[in-house]
């Protein structure tokens, strides 16, 4: 696990030592992604320079370093992740004369590419990775991301210099960066709380897809042009497969084959040469992951959770009686408020783009407390994705059916007519919604739930109910200023799939937007950001083409989700240590907004500073602030968007 980056020079801006000395400028703000050790390789007369930071997982001696040149000179590469098969493939390798000097899973990545080419190498790696590859015969430069997304890659022009690396920072520690903001991925961050590939926060700079591959050739450079990146594994094809050729075995066999698939993925992924452990919030996800790692090894797994003081948002005494049936070494640690709103701080550097998933703060805490004790650390992410866990997947389709029969106009009239309630004669009265909304999400007055179910019930389709499911502000355009909001896969009927019904469709939306723009985005800088090397399971490629071969009864069977999941833990934890409410891992945001965090939120929401900054229209933004602070509706996760682009700007101190 790493950092890296690398610029293509072509009209030669610089000698040698500037070259030398920009890459290295860029290579050492990835420090806490490779604390262990750096390396640099430049070409001058192609303008290439490729930098690497290394947090030594796999082959600790130094031929294990990078940038490292394959076995012919041939290729260069710089690569952060990790391959898990890496043994297979040397074999095969071996049989096919190649040699090797070390033992990492860079060097086989040299060699298949060697062997078979870019593309059909690619196809033969499980894992998880981000690389740039320099092809000195070819004189062609290439990056690549893993199929999911678990690694980051950024990339783009910047005047005459084509940059790339593993976060914001490295492209900006470039002497002639000057990026404007991008107001029209600020308002889909505003809607998403996150910001979807392919957009960033600066024009001109893209995250690179997962799944797909890009190619610039030298020779054919043309500044500020990017050539369109190929894909190499589809999961729209993914899904389609399954539902269309769905598993043909009864309930056991599916529950056989999904343990017998996720040991062998686990197995893969407890490799390591330094120590290894897991996350442990004593859910579903990540009980299973730590059974079956602690199934397959002779001694106890370590473990790791956070506790908060908070009962209802406190899942550690959960944690601690699953470790103790599954007799794993746990760690447990109980975090004041004091202790966890001082990370805060921290995030606009952590998330060097804006970013606003609240869970965020407790991620990065257990990630904190976990690299106290090892350099490895496997976690549960995905299995709501795959195996349906989030409550939408159990609702949506009732919901729709509930308010379909209505004529749209008068589904409107009633979503204005319910908005248009003074929220203080809400917040005094009853409503006879509760015993509905309550069902779709948490709420926590009549208000929120009013709300709720007034952007319901103006929903025109059942992809726009989801649509209001995923989103915060529901009219960014309307709020950030001089903004377009950029179509994505959830409105771009071109990108969806035939062959998937309703529910299918919204959980392929979260497999390829919500899971790699905002979950894997948040443990992965959470935990590089401690220089721990974060593993998910359940998002190795077979895994998940598998989940999407089960039918969806054995996914949600009623009302229960997770249902397949559910059988193969409890062939390892009782259920009674499991069987409770869905609670996720979030933390008091509401109660700490008004309390310890206020005058830094006061601060920031400033109707003057808002106004001379010129993001946002500060009226929508001041008047939801008031509305929370007497406790009308609770619009905490709204301004938390808010917070969080305001405190990003304040570090980064751009304006546009």
């Amino acid at each position: 696990m790493c950092g890296i980056a690398g610029l293509i020079d072509p009209f030669h801006t610089f000698n040698k030592d500037d070259l030398q000395t920009v890459i290295t400028r860029m290579t050492n703000t990835l420090h806490h992604r490779g604390p262990d050790d750096s390396g640099l390789w430049t070409d001058l007369p192609a303008g290439i320079a490729l930098g690497h930071r290394r947090l030594a997982i796999v082959d600790l001696s130094p031929e294990g370093h990078q940038p490292m040149l394959s076995a012919n000179k041939r290729f260069v590469i710089v690569f952060n992740g990790e391959i898990y098969n890496f043994k297979a493939l040397r074999k095969e390798l071996l049989s096919l004369g190649h040699h090797f000097r070390g033992h990492s899973d860079t060097e086989i990545m040299l060699a298949a590419i060697s062997q078979w080419g870019m593309e059909s190498a690619l196809k033969r790696f499980v894992g998880m990775f981000a690389f740039a590859l320099w092809d000195r015969q070819e004189r062609n430069l290439y990056i690549a991301r893993d199929r999911i997304g678990e690694k980051p890659l950024y990339y783009g022009w910047m005047g005459n210099l084509f940059l790339f690396g593993s976060e914001l920072k490295a492209l900006k520690a470039c002497p002639n960066w000057q990026a404007p903001i991008d107001r029209n991925a600020l308002a889909l961050f505003i809607r998403h709380n996150c910001i979807p590939a392919p957009y960033s926060i600066y024009q001109g700079i893209q995250k690179l897809l997962p799944g797909t591959w890009l190619c610039l050739p030298l020779n054919q450079i043309t500044p500020g042009h990017c050539p369109q990146a190929i894909t190499y594994w589809s999961a729209r094809e993914v899904a389609e497969a399954g539902v269309t050729n769905p598993f043909p075995g009864s309930e056991t066999d599916a529950v056989d084959q999904l343990d017998l698939l996720l040991r062998e993925t686990i197995a893969h992924q407890m490799v390591a040469d330094v120590p290894l452990g897991a996350f442990l919030s004593g859910g579903i996800d990540s009980s299973t992951i730590v059974a079956l790692m602690q199934a397959q090894s002779e001694r106890p797994i370590k473990t790791f959770t956070i506790g908060l003081h908070e009962k209802s948002y406190n899942e550690a005494t959960y944690a601690k009686a699953v470790a103790h049936h599954l007799g794993t070494d746990h760690t447990e640690f109980y975090v004041s408020p004091k202790e966890a709103t001082e990370v805060i701080p921290l995030l606009p550097t952590l998330y060097d783009e804006p970013f606003a998933d609240s869970s965020q703060i407790p991620t990065f805490l257990v990630a904190k407390l976990t690299r106290q004790h090892v350099t490895v650390s496997l976690s549960g992410d995905g299995g709501d994705e795959l195996f349906g866990g989030y409550h939408r997947y159990v609702y949506a389709q009732k919901l729709w059916q509930e308010i379909a029969w209505l004529p749209l106009p008068t589904r409107y009239a009633i979503s204005r007519l319910l908005t248009s309630i003074p929220n203080q004669i809400l917040g005094a009265s009853s409503s006879l919604l509760t015993p509905v909304l309550s069902r779709y999400g948490r709420v926590t007055s009549i208000s929120d739930k009013i709300h709720r179910g007034a952007e319901f019930l103006a929903a025109n389709s059942p992809m726009q109910l989801y649509q209001t499911f995923v989103s915060h502000w529901k009219d960014p355009a309307a709020l950030v200023l001089a903004a377009h909001e950029p179509a994505t896969i959830i409105v771009d009927r071109e990108q969806w799939s035939p062959l998937l019904n309703l529910i299918q469709q919204m959980m392929y939306f979260d497999l390829v937007t919500y899971l790699p723009d905002d979950i894997l985005v948040k443990v992965d800088r959470a935990s590089m950001g401690m220089g721990l090397e974060s593993r998910i399971p359940f998002l190795d490629h077979r895994v998940v083409a598998f989940a999407w071969s089960l039918p969806f009864p054995m996914k949600v069977r009623q009302k229960q989700s997770k249902w397949l999941l559910r059988q193969l833990l409890y062939r390892y934890v009782p259920s009674n240590l499991i069987e409770r409410p869905k609670a996720g891992f979030g933390i008091p945001l509401d109660n700490w907004l008004r309390g310890p965090l206020r005058e830094w939120a006061e601060n920031l929401l400033d109707e003057q500073r808002l106004r001379c900054e010129g993001f946002f229209d500060p009226h929508p933004i001041q008047e939801k602030w008031q509305q929370y602070l007497k406790g009308e509706v609770n619009w905490s996760y709204h301004l938390w968007d808010i917070l969080m682009f305001q405190a990003w700007l304040d570090n980064n101190k751009h304006g546009s």
